[in-house]
């Protein structure tokens, strides 16, 4: 089994935490999660923009399981991070993208999106 490397499993646990119901209902930590001009092509169809009012009904609370999580450097700043969710509320499977950066000594998420699939 290959060793995963430090920075995917900071990533990993960053991403879990965005499927957190305690993280997706407060402000404070989405804002510390999420870069300034943070935008997601939700697997909605909708897109969101953190510089949108953010409010506790804006994520929602969700039941999903994270797997196949990767990430692929782009520069020593920058990765994409890649992984299925099962949405265990509406059955449904999607593959997400994330593009994270590292800006003034912390991770944060600055675009994701999810494409619906079929199982």
């Amino acid at each position: 089994m290959e060793k995963k490397s430090a920075l995917e499993k900071l990533l990993f646990q960053l991403e879990n935490k965005l499927l957190a119901s305690e993280i997706r209902t407060s402000k404070e930590e989405l804002t510390n999660l999420l870069a300034d001009n943070f935008f997601e092509f939700g697997s909605s169809g909708k897109v969101l923009y953190k510089d949108e009012e953010i409010s506790e009904t804006t994520l929602g609370i969700v039941q999903m399981t994270m797997s196949d999580f990767e990430i692929h450097l782009l520069s020593e700043e920058i990765v994409l991070a890649t992984y299925r969710i099962y949405n265990e509320v509406n059955k449904q499977h999607s593959l997400r993208s994330s593009i994270w950066k590292f800006v003034d000594g912390q991770w944060k998420m600055h675009f994701h999106q999810g494409t619906k699939i079929s199982g």
